[in-house]
């Protein structure tokens, strides 16, 4: 009976010793957290391999068509074949496939406009580890953590949110720390952050 009662009492003063350093393991991070403001005015959207693009040739319907970036970055229409599109902006396209429809048609005036996709695989949003569903979800201008967690489904029970990073490719790989918890379990505002194209979300799984 007395080496019991010494046994729960030594367990109990552990406990008390360990509880710090396991809330310091929790909160604590030896990156930065990441910046409130990160999105860039100057931002536009780059076509990707799989993104759907509508090709409108100004008074000559038959000419427009509807066509999918192929996974060699490739599109073919009418009138051309095995255009480079992947990497390009809309706008960019445009002008280049009035280039190729001139020797067809006297000063054709293109638009491209974007029917679907989630961009280059350099300027997705990939979120890996203890998400819910964890995918890659195509940038939009002004973006933030909030809209990635809804998009994902939250975090799952088994994360460590607040030590969840993301890895900044645009940055050389710099990595900050955020805090998820505290988003998404909590309703703190205050770490909402915005994400910027390329980013890595990583959502380690808990210890405690």
């Amino acid at each position: 009976m007395f080496r019991l009662t010494f046994l729960m009492s030594a367990l109990r003063k552990l406990t008390l010793l360990l509880a710090p350093l396991a809330l310091v393991a929790c909160t604590s991070s030896p990156y930065p957290a990441a910046p409130a403001q990160a999105y860039s005015d100057g931002y536009n959207y780059v076509l990707g391999p799989g993104d759907s693009v509508s090709i409108v040739v100004w008074r000559n319907p038959e000419i427009s068509s509807t066509v999918t970036i192929r996974p060699d970055g490739k599109i073919t229409g009418t009138l051309f074949e095995d255009l480079p599109a992947a990497g390009r902006d809309p706008t960019t396209l445009a002008r280049e496939i009035e280039q190729v429809l001139s020797k067809y048609i006297r000063d054709p005036i293109v638009s491209v406009i974007v029917a679907g996709g989630i961009g280059p695989y350099s300027e997705q949003i990939r979120v890996i580890g203890e998400a819910a569903k964890p995918q890659a979800l195509a940038y939009k201008q002004k973006m933030t953590l909030l809209d990635v967690m809804i998009a994902v489904g939250g975090i799952t029970d088994f994360a460590d949110g607040n030590a969840a990073t993301i890895l900044r490719t645009s940055e050389g790989d710099k990595q900050y720390n955020v805090r998820l918890k505290d988003l998404v379990r909590r309703g703190d505002v205050s770490a909402n952050v915005d994400v910027k194209p390329g980013d890595i979300l990583i959502i380690p799984q808990s210890w405690f």
